[in-house]
């Protein structure tokens, strides 16, 4: 068993985005690509360190990162679902882009920006865990604006089933859903055969944590727990409600209706109180808000 849970944002930073383990961020985002896009070096914007972590106390671990070819790339583990969080993704990337120039600098200065979102959630209404996403012309549907890319993988979607497993990627998402149950502890890991992956579960194995980091992803983890239990209890009681309200109105679609709204009401319902929890903990609102959605205003309804 892995020590480290590398799905909590902490630890995925520390794991992805530190310069002795470029070569594992390389690999995730080459199996995330299409073969014609990979990258073959890059440039960590903003390594994690010690001294980094404690002077900029951040609230967001996500990794910037420019490839050789100019390209930046801006990967982030989400642990937490939110409200908008399709906005915030546009938002992430739309800052990365216009970033690149100051002033004076041509448009021409522009280079393609990729945004990469790892989500321990489910956002979206398709079957596959990986989409990419892009601008399209409606009437011809070819490609247009190609410096816009995002991906979303949604480790749930993701059966971790190893007979299922087929290409990098199937590896990468199938290790961050089940490092539990690879380590030294458990013998051989099963992707022996590839040396990133091999080395991304050594290096859980043996990560060290001062105590400082260690309360930060401790902190994170137990969140990451609580919020997934709360995400099922409200969405149970959300379901109750839902089948509550279609019995009342004692129709097929009244019933599909009730249990879809309860769903949601259940989701809503979940996020504030994880927020409730982390005001009453002493949480800045402002991390509140990226972090669950909930904004200093809900709170107080």
């Amino acid at each position: 068993m892995t020590k480290i849970n590398p799905r909590v944002d902490f630890a995925f930073k520390k794991l992805f985005g530190s310069e002795e383990n470029k070569d594992l961020l390389m690999a995730f985002v080459n199996a995330v690509l299409e073969p014609e896009e990979k990258i073959v070096e890059l440039t960590l914007k903003n390594p994690y360190t010690l001294k980094r972590f404690q002077q900029e106390k951040v609230s967001i671990f996500d990794i910037k990162a420019v490839a050789e070819d100019g390209r930046h790339l801006n990967i982030e583990m989400q642990i937490t679902d939110q409200l908008g969080y399709e906005k915030r993704a546009l938002y992430c990337w739309s800052k990365l882009y216009a970033d690149q120039i100051q002033e004076f600098v041509p448009y021409e200065a522009l280079r393609k920006t990729i945004g990469i979102h790892v989500l321990n959630f489910n956002l979206l209404d398709e079957p596959e865990y990986h989409n990419v996403f892009g601008v399209l012309n409606l009437n011809s549907k070819a490609r247009t604006f190609t410096d816009l890319q995002l991906h979303t993988i949604e480790i749930k979607k993701c059966d971790g089933e190893l007979s299922h497993v087929k290409t990098a990627l199937d590896r990468w998402v199938t290790f961050l859903k089940k490092s539990h149950e690879f380590g030294s502890r458990h013998g051989a890991s099963p992707f022996q055969s590839d040396p990133h992956i091999t080395k991304a579960i050594h290096v859980l194995d043996t990560l060290f944590l001062t105590d400082e980091e260690r309360d930060i992803y401790e902190g994170r983890q137990t969140w990451l727990r609580d919020e997934e239990e709360a995400i099922r209890t409200a969405e149970v009681r959300g379901i109750e409600k839902g089948v509550e309200q279609g019995i009342e109105l004692g129709l097929q679609q009244g019933l599909e209706l009730g249990i879809e709204q309860g769903i949601q009401h259940g989701r809503l319902e979940s996020q504030l109180m994880i927020a409730r929890k982390m005001k009453a903990a002493g949480v800045d609102g402002d991390v509140i808000q990226q972090m669950t959605g909930v904004s200093a205003s809900d709170l107080l309804l």
